[in-house]
């Protein structure tokens, strides 16, 4: 491949908030190369301020959004540098960046919808002195869209069904699946708790960050009766499109419908109710493309390392078959780190996207906002 081909290099921080991933990619037409990759965790104070702010079911104050943006901004900008220079490229050598920052607030519901990414882009350029490309959800708010998911786009640039429809899930702090169709068409939706409740619950009565390719939920024994309870939320019965976060599946979520559960919750071990969040995640994804017929599922983000997880896809999808975005040569760890370097890309060249059949906004959108260094003329 040739080296002369653009780089562009995308960030941010998913709804599981492990920190900022930062992927440096090489277009090739429209093949992407993961030149390096990394992700730099959150110092412990900065990851208390942004859980506090997110998991309390209400839109932070203003002075907590300022405050938390100028340290995302700096935060991101250096987890940059750090990557050039791991891979010995320069400043100068980059396109632009894409990044889509910290999402700490997402209401998509009409007549007032809002969603907020902190790290400022423009602060982010200054800093590294590159173009920098953000906020990626606005412009599709204002068309009527939900602001999200919008790796169903990238998904359907590069991962074309092999036969009949080819399903693609990203299994986050929160998963969201996009179906890919024969004729090129996509769709695409949030399905509701990824990892958020698994890694919240583990935390909380383990001590651990997450539960390890799923071992402590592969031991427990799914409660079906809290499996119904959970189940029993709205969210899961609402047509598409749809979109959610962590700021309403977490932690606060779960106790809620465990104090619903009363003592008869308490027969559960902490294990059982692990097993049963595991199961409650992979129920609503196969639920959600079990329509569609899908002949595979291919599955990116932090979700590929849970073993008891895609075990119970593969008994819950028979038939269908359940394998990474390794199998078709992207690094299930760094596909949306591609999704917003490729946004930038797609951005810069004014290319609109088509995600009528994804947020259901009512016309075709530029994604993103361009921000140029203060001493560039744009």
């Amino acid at each position: 491949m040739s080296s002369d081909a653009p780089l562009f290099l995308g960030m941010l921080s998913g709804t599981s908030r492990d920190g900022a991933d930062t992927v440096l990619v090489r277009f090739h037409d429209n093949k992407p190369e993961v030149v390096a990759s990394q992700c730099v965790a959150y110092p412990k104070r900065l990851a208390d301020m942004l859980k506090r702010m997110i998991e309390r079911h209400r839109r932070p104050d203003d002075h907590e959004l300022h405050t938390a943006d100028e340290e995302l901004s700096g935060f991101f900008a250096l987890a940059a540098w750090g990557l050039l220079n791991k891979a010995g490229v320069s400043a100068a050598d980059i396109t632009a960046v894409g990044s889509h920052g910290q999402t700490v607030w997402h209401h998509p519901v009409r007549p007032n919808p809002e969603t907020i990414q902190l790290g400022n882009p423009q602060r982010i350029a200054d800093l590294l002195n590159i173009p920098t490309v953000g906020h990626f959800r606005q412009a599709d708010i204002k068309a009527g869209g939900q602001g999200a998911p919008l790796a169903p786009l990238l998904h359907q640039a590069l991962l074309k069904p092999r036969q009949g429809v080819c399903a693609v899930v990203n299994i986050g702090g929160i998963a969201n699946v996009s179906l890919l169709q024969e004729d090129g068409s996509v769709s695409g939706f949030d399905t509701g708790p990824g990892n958020c409740l698994l890694d919240g619950w583990i935390n909380t009565h383990q001590g651990a960050g997450y539960d390890r390719a799923g071992e402590w939920a592969a031991g427990g024994k799914v409660d079906d009766k809290l499996l119904a309870l959970l189940l029993d939320d709205p969210y899961f019965e609402m047509r598409p499109p749809k979109s959610t976060g962590v700021e309403y599946f977490n932690f606060y979520w779960l106790q809620g419908r465990l104090g619903a559960r009363g003592e008869n919750a308490m027969h559960a071990s902490l294990r059982d109710i692990q097993a049963t969040l595991s199961e409650l995640t992979a129920r609503t994804i196969a639920d959600a493309i079990l329509d569609s017929s899908p002949t595979e599922l291919l599955v990116c983000g932090g979700g590929t390392h849970n073993v008891d997880l895609l075990n119970r896809l593969r008994r819950l999808l028979p038939g269908i078959t359940v394998q990474t975005t390794e199998s078709r040569g992207l690094d299930p760890d760094w596909v949306e780190g591609v999704l917003f370097a490729w946004l930038a890309r797609e951005r810069l060249a004014g290319r609109k996207q088509d995600t009528s059949r994804i947020t259901g906004a009512r016309e075709q959108v530029l994604l993103g906002e361009v921000f140029y260094p203060a001493n560039t003329e744009a």
